[in-house]
C-alpha cells in the first residue's frame, strides 16, 4: 500500500499530509472520520509493505504502546492492517520534539531542562513498570507539548517482559549517539539502559553536545563501552552534574534505581513538576503539530544560535543514522568494557 492524501485506512481515517518520514515508516496527519478529529497515524513505508519481519515490528510497536496509560506518554487510539500494510494511529501533538529545541538552544537553563527530564522519567518509569523497555530514548522521541507537558513516544525497538526476542544475534538495536554500554556489548536493555539515554539527552542540553562521537555508529558504540565520560563544565550546579555522572555510569547497577527515584531527584532541584507541566509560554515557543516522528520545521523558526564559548559543536557524522537503527557489526566483548 502506498500512504497518499486522501487514503482512507481502515474505512475511518483519511490521511492528511505527510509531516515525516522515519527508517520504518511515514507519519501523516490524519482525520478520523468517525470521530471527527485529527490524529497521527504512523504507516508503514510502502518498500516494507509484505515483509512480515517489519510488519511484526509494527504489531509489537502496537502491543507495546497499549500497554501504556499515563499522561507523559504519547497515547495509542488504534492499529490496524490494510494491503500488507500496518498502521497506527496516536493522539496528535501541538508542540516540538526536544530536538527542534536543541538545534534552536543548543544549551538549556536548568530551569527549563528540569521539568523536561523529570516528566520524560515518569513516562519511563511507567512503561516500566508495564514491563516494556522503551531502548530509543533520544530527544526526537521527546515531544514538548505547547502547554509545557512532555510526552515520550515511538515504542518502534521496544521490548516487554513477556515478548520474544526478535534482534538477530550479533546486531544491537538502538541509536547509537544514545545506546547504554550494555546495549552495546549485545546484553538485554532494562529499565537502567533507559535511564542511561536520558542522562545523554541530559548532557548533551547542559553542554550543547554528546558526550562520545565517532565517524560510524560502531566507533560511537564503542566509546559507550570503553571511554570515561568527559566532565561536565564547572558552572553545572554540583548536585545536578553528580547526578547525570551517575546516570551515565557504565555499569547499570551504579545508576538511580529506577525512573521514580530520578523523576524524584530533579524533581528536589527544583520546584516540583506540576501534573499538567510548565508552560512553554514561560521560555518562548515555537508550537505547531508534532507526533511520533516529526522533524519539520516552521518556516519562521529562528537560525540556529551561537553555541556557549568554549563548548564547540560536534562535527558532523553523516555516517551515524539518526533515526532507530540496527547497529550492524560484531557485538563488542565483555572484555573489552572498561572500568565502571
Amino acid at each position: 500500500m502506498k500512504p497518499a492524501v486522501a487514503v482512507a485506512l481502515g474505512g475511518r481515517y483519511r490521511l492528511v499530509s505527510r509531516i515525516a518520514v522515519g527508517g520504518m515508516g511515514e507519519v501523516w496527519v490524519g482525520h478520523d472520520e468517525a470521530l471527527a478529529r485529527d490524529v497521527a497515524v504512523k504507516v508503514l513505508r510502502e518498500e516494507f509493505a509484505g515483509d512480515a519481519g517489519f510488519l511484526e515490528r509494527f504489531r509489537t510497536e502496537a502491543r507495546n504502546s497499549a500497554q501504556l496509560s499515563h499522561p507523559n506518554i504519547a497515547q495509542l487510539y488504534d492499529y490496524g492492517e490494510q494491503d500488507g500494510s500496518g498502521f497506527l494511529v496516536m493522539e496528535l501533538v501541538l508542540g516540538e520534539p526536544m530536538s527542534d529545541l536543541l538545534d534552536r538552544q543548543p544549551v538549556l537553563p536548568t530551569r527549563r531542562l528540569l521539568p523536561i527530564l523529570a516528566q520524560t522519567a515518569r513516562a519511563l518509569h511507567a512503561a516500566h513498570v508495564a514491563g516494556v523497555v522503551h531502548r530509543d530514548v533520544k530527544p526526537g522521541n521527546i515531544l514538548l507539548a505547547r502547554s509545557g507537558r512532555v510526552k515520550i513516544t515511538d515504542f518502534g525497538i521496544s521490548t516487554a517482559s513477556n515478548q520474544i526476542p526478535m534482534t538477530a544475534s550479533g546486531m544491537v538495536m538502538g541509536t547509537a549517539q544514545y545506546l547504554s554500554p550494555e546495549q552495546a556489548i549485545g546484553r538485554a536493555a532494562t529499565p537502567a539502559s533507559d535511564v542511561y539515554s536520558l542522562g545523554i539527552v541530559a548532557y548533551e542540553a547542559l553542554v550543547g553536545n554528546r558526550p562520545f562521537t565517532g565517524p560510524t555508529a560502531v566507533d560511537i558504540a564503542i566509546a559507550h563501552v570503553n571511554t570515561p565520560v568527559p566532565p561536565l563544565p564547572g558552572d553545572i550546579d554540583p548536585e545536578l552534574s553528580a547526578l547525570v555522572m551517575r546516570m551515565l555510569a557504565k555499569e547499570p547497577e551504579a545508576r538511580p534505581r529506577s525512573a521514580a527515584s530520578l523523576a524524584r531527584m530533579l524533581d528536589g532541584m527544583l520546584d516540583r513538576t506540576p501534573p499538567g507541566g510548565v508552560p512553554m509560554a514561560a521560555y518562548g515557543r515555537h508550537a505547531r503539530t508534532v507526533d511520533l516522528m516529526d522533524a519539520a520545521e516552521l518556516a519562521d523558526t529562528p537560525t540556529r544560535p551561537t553555541r556557549v564559548p568554549g563548548r564547540a559543536a560536534e562535527p558532523a557524522s553523516p555516517s551515524v543514522p539518526s533515526g532507530p537503527s540496527v547497529v550492524d557489526a560484531p557485538v563488542i566483548a565483555p572484555a573489552q568494557a572498561g572500568p565502571p
